[in-house]
């Protein structure tokens, strides 16, 4: 099968190639989302911890949020709503440690904590205006 190579035939290959590449970018840029554009408001804040979600409690006051790494689990607690100050405490505790606690009085999450749990058990517990929630060993 012989490919068509003349001249004329690349030069009508490079004027399509003109027209659809600016035409493509454009489609896509409208499809695309991007920051600052519909919904940009709608969406929770990116999370302070890392690793991948694990566990979300509710409670009626907020809700507790736990997210893993391979070797670390962390916590935050987060109030429902815009709101003054307001006591807030979040709680997390390997097996066989000692719980680390962050607790006061916070406008919108008391944390992150991140505790060590490689290849162990934890305990998690949240409060908002002393209303929680808490949770028995997870995440083994």
């Amino acid at each position: 099968m012989a490919t068509d190579d003349t001249p004329t035939a690349r030069r009508g290959r490079r004027t399509t190639a003109r027209v659809l590449v600016p035409l493509l970018t454009a489609l896509a840029l409208l499809l695309l989302p991007f920051p600052g554009g519909p919904g940009a408001g709608t969406a929770d804040a990116a999370s302070v911890c890392q690793g991948r979600p694990a566990r979300t409690i509710a409670f009626p006051t907020g809700e507790l949020r736990l997210y893993r790494t391979r070797q670390y689990v962390c916590a935050v607690t987060v109030g429902r709503g815009p709101a003054a100050r307001r006591a807030m405490s979040v709680s997390l505790q390997p097996r066989g440690g000692r719980p680390a606690v962050k607790s006061g009085r916070f406008d919108r999450q008391a944390g992150p904590l991140t505790v060590h749990a490689l290849n162990r058990c934890v305990r998690a517990a949240g409060a908002v205006s002393g209303r929680g929630a808490s949770t028995g060993w997870i995440l083994c």
